[in-house]
C-alpha cells in the first residue's frame, strides 16, 4: 500500500500528535504512524498511568490522617487488580478525549496504529513491520526514547520502569537503581503500596539535577517513610537470579556487598529509540550521545526530515515535546519559518513528598548573580497547617540588583502546582516586588509564594522595609 502525503509523522506521543495537528491545520495532507497505540509513552506507560498510581498512593497516605479530623474508618486495604483496572480506565479516557485524536480525525489525518517498527527506505519513504508503505514530501521523526541498558553481567534479570507500571501484584521488595525523576517516582509509589524499597544512586545525592536543598529534603522524607536510600553506593558488579527474585552485587572501594529483592528496576537514563529505523538509508545523522541531530529549526541532516521530542535528546518532558512538534510541523510545511525559542520550563514529580522547580538552582545562580534566597517552611503557612501537610518548603532565588526571579524550588504538597505560578511570573518578566503585591487567595498553597516574595522584596525595595 502506498500513500502520497505532504507530511508523515512517525510516532504518536505528545510530539507526534502535536506535529500532526499543526501540519493538518496548515492544510497539509497528513498521516501519523505509530508502532503501538496513539498516545505514546506519555499516555500508555508514562505520566498518565504514573499519575493515576500516584493518586492511589496519595489516597492511602491521606487515609492515615482521617482520624486527626474525627473520621473513623478501618485501615485501608489496597486491591491492586482493581487499581490497575482504574488506571486502564484513566488511560483509555485520556487517549479518547485528551490526545487530540478526535481533532486529528476531523482534520482528515490518517492514523495508522499498531503498525510495528517503521524503517526508512529512503528520505521520503517508510515501511512498517505490518507491510505498510508510506511516501511523503516531508517526514517528522518523533519515535521517542527507551530505557538505557547497562553492560553488566545478569542485566537480563532486571526490569524497566515500564515493567514496574505493568506489574499485576505488589512485590514484597524492590531495588530501584537510579534516583532521577523516573527512579524516585517508582520508589515512592511502591513504598507507599507496601514494598520494601532500596533506592540506589551512584552519585552523592538523589535527584542530582535538583537544588541541593530539594535532594536533601526528599531523601530525608524517603528514609522517614522506611525506604532505604543508598547514595554514593559504589558500582554494580553483577545481578544474579535467586529463588525469591534478584540479587544485586555491588562494591565500593574494593568492599563487596549485595542486596536481594523480588524485583530490580533500572532507571538510569533514557536514550533515543532508533533501533530498526534504518536512519542511514535516509541520511539522518546522530550526535555523540546517540540522539538524532537537529538544528534550530528541528531539521535533521536529511533536508526532508525533521525530528521532535525525546529522540532529539533535548529536555525530555511532555510540554517540551509538544512544543517541538509544533515547531517541526510549522517548518516542514512552511520551509523553516520558525526557530526554537527559549522556554521557561517548570519541572516536578508526583512523589511523596512532591518536589518541583523552575529556573536556576541556588548553586548555579550564585555563579553569575548576586542573589537573595528566601525560604518559607510549610509549617508556617495557614493552608498547609489546616491540611496537616507541614513537611516541605518553598525557596525563591532572586537577583539582588534587578529584583528578577531566577528560580523557585518547592518540596511538599502541591509543589508541582505552586511552581507553575512562578513559571508564569518568570515568563512574564515580573520582578519579585510585583509578585509580592499580588493578593493571592487565602488560605491556599500558592499563597506561600506571596510570603517568599515579600521576604525577598524587603531586602531590595524600601517600600517593603519596616520603619525600624
Amino acid at each position: 500500500m502506498t500513500n502520497e502525503l505532504d507530511v508523515l509523522i512517525i510516532g504518536a506521543g505528545p510530539a507526534g500528535l502535536s506535529a500532526a495537528l499543526r501540519a493538518a491545520e496548515l492544510g497539509a495532507r497528513t498521516a501519523i504512524v505509530t508502532q503501538h497505540e496513539v498516545g505514546g509513552m506519555a499516555a500508555n506507560d508514562g505520566p498518565i498511568p504514573v499519575r493515576a498510581l500516584a493518586q492511589a498512593a496519595r489516597l492511602l497516605r491521606e487515609a492515615q490522617h482521617l482520624n486527626r479530623y474525627g473520621i473513623a474508618v478501618s485501615k485501608p486495604i489496597l486491591d491492586y487488580p482493581r487499581l490497575l483496572a482504574r488506571v486502564r480506565e484513566v488511560v483509555d479516557d485520556v487517549v479518547e478525549h485528551s490526545t487530540l485524536r478526535k481533532q486529528l480525525e476531523r482534520l482528515g489525518v490518517d492514523i495508522y496504529e499498531n503498525a510495528g517498527v517503521a524503517r526508512f527506505v529512503d528520505s521520503n519513504t517508510v515501511e512498517t513491520a505490518t507491510g505498510l508503505t508510506l511516501h511523503a514530501n516531508k517526514i517528522i521523526l518523533s519515535a521517542g526514547g527507551t530505557s538505557r541498558q547497562l553492560p553488566i553481567p545478569g542485566f537480563e534479570y532486571t526490569s524497566t520502569h515500564s515493567d514496574a507500571w505493568a506489574l499485576t501484584s505488589i512485590p514484597p521488595s524492590m531495588i530501584v537503581v537510579g534516583a532521577g525523576a523516573t527512579g524516585v517516582q517508582v520508589a515512592s509509589i511502591f513504598q507507599a503500596f507496601g514494598s520494601q524499597v532500596h533506592l540506589f544512586q551512584a552519585g552523592p545525592r538523589i535527584l542530582p539535577t535538583e537544588d541541593e536543598d530539594v535532594s536533601t529534603a526528599v531523601a530525608t522524607a524517603f528514609r522517614d517513610s522506611g525506604m532505604i536510600v543508598h547514595e554514593s553506593f559504589g558500582a554494580i558488579d553483577s545481578f544474579d537470579k535467586t529463588p525469591a527474585g534478584v540479587r544485586m552485587n555491588f562494591s565500593k572501594d574494593g568492599a563487596p556487598d549485595s542486596v536481594d529483592a523480588s524485583l530490580v528496576i533500572i532507571a538510569v537514563g533514557w536514550v533515543a529509540d532508533t533501533a530498526g529505523l534504518n536512519l542511514h538509508a535516509a541520511g539522518i545523522e546522530t550526535n555523540s550521545r546517540g540522539y538524532v541531530q537537529v538544528d534550530e529549526f528541528l531539521q535533521t541532516s536529511a533536508p526532508s526530515i525533521f525530528a521532535a521530542g525525546d529522540i532529539t535528546g533535548r529536555l525530555m518532558l511532555v510540554p517540551q515535546a509538544t512544543h517541538d512538534g509544533f515547531v517541526a510541523a510549522s517548518n516542514a510545511v512552511r520551509d523553516r519559518s520558525m526557530s526554537l525559542w527559549d522556554q521557561t520550563s517548570p519541572i516536578g514529580s508526583f512523589t511523596e513528598p512532591e518536589y518541583a522547580q523552575v529556573g536556576l538552582t541556588e548553586t548555579k545562580a550564585r555563579l553569575t548573580h548576586d542573589v537573595i534566597v528566601t525560604r518559607v517552611s510549610f509549617d508556617e503557612t495557614a493552608r498547609t497547617i489546616i491540611d496537616g501537610r507541614t513537611i516541605g518548603f518553598c525557596k525563591l532565588i532572586v537577583d539582588r540588583s534587578t529584583g528578577t526571579i531566577l528560580g523557585c524550588h518547592v518540596v511538599g504538597e502541591r509543589a508541582v502546582e505552586i511552581v507553575q505560578v512562578v513559571a508564569i511570573a518568570i515568563a512574564a518578566g515580573m520582578r519579585v516586588d510585583s509578585l509580592a503585591k499580588v493578593p493571592l487567595s487565602f488560605p491556599t498553597y500558592a499563597g506561600i509564594l506571596g510570603r517568599a516574595a515579600y521576604r525577598a522584596a524587603q531586602q531590595i525595595y524600601p517600600e517593603f522595609q519596616s520603619a525600624r
